[in-house]
């Protein structure tokens, strides 16, 4: 069984988190439920492991499942004819994967996977996610916040992917997985990025090189730590503000 998590757990306090000023160790969403919403549901949750590139929902498909991840980074892509992929939004502890549910039938609108394994994730099925949104109590409330700011998420990715600069974007997204996984240090590959971007692997190799001479990050052995955070916000493009606000105002 479950048990429900405590607040008390800080990560790496000199990352600037993506909604709270500790990323924790539990997913935000089901911690911020009151305690009797939360332990009835606590029989429901059952933990589970992720590992790296595990698919969790695939594109088109009916899921039975709902996950909400702890300190894991889970990608939802789109590929096209061509076999071109590109991130249109990634998940972290601060909700689930598997809004389509919300909206009526469960069936996924892009391939889910894991990006970061982290911690796992707590695993719902989608006949509880129903109940409880039948309820219309607060984790309905919670579940359709949620929902509005990952549409405004996926929107802002939309005109990021075509207005900024593959540098830009580059320096948005890692900004955004720090924040996700609570720390300044996460795997990634460049062939990784440059997937996630929707860009070519050249393009990405020159950008990190740039950053890795000016003393943002370092990369080393499929290894990036942030080094400067403020200046690799200085560099990003304004869309890591926008849907950090947009986060903090739905779900402060």
């Amino acid at each position: 069984m479950a048990t429900r998590p405590t607040q008390s757990v800080p990560v790496n306090t000199t990352a600037t988190p993506f909604l709270t000023s500790n990323a924790p160790t539990y997913n935000r969403l089901l911690g911020a439920l009151p305690p009797d919403d939360y332990q009835r549901l606590a029989a429901s949750l059952e933990f589970r492991p992720l590992k790296l590139r595990q698919v969790l929902h695939k594109h088109g498909e009916r899921f039975n499942e709902i996950f909400f991840p702890l300190r894991s980074v889970c990608s939802i892509t789109n590929t096209v004819e061509d076999g071109g992929m590109v991130e249109v939004a990634a998940v972290g502890y601060e909700g689930f994967v598997g809004v389509p549910a919300v909206f009526g039938e469960p069936i996924s609108t892009g391939d889910a996977f894991v990006q970061v394994q982290g911690e796992g994730a707590q695993v719902m099925s989608v006949e509880t996610f129903r109940r409880e949104m039948e309820r219309r109590g607060p984790f309905y409330d919670l579940a359709t916040k949620y929902s509005q700011a990952f549409v405004g998420l996926i929107m802002q990715s939309v005109a990021c992917n075509g207005l900024h600069s593959a540098e830009e974007r580059c320096c948005r997204w890692l900004l955004m997985t720090r924040d996700r996984v609570g720390q300044d240090h996460f795997p990634l590959t460049h062939e990784y990025l440059a997937m996630m971007l929707g860009v070519r692997r050249p393009t990405v190799t020159l950008v990190m090189a740039d950053l890795v001479r000016a003393g943002i990050i370092s990369h080393v052995r499929g290894q990036i730590r942030i080094a400067d955070g403020p200046a690799l916000e200085a560099a990003s493009c304004e869309c890591y503000k926008t849907v950090k606000q947009l986060f903090d105002r739905l779900l402060p």
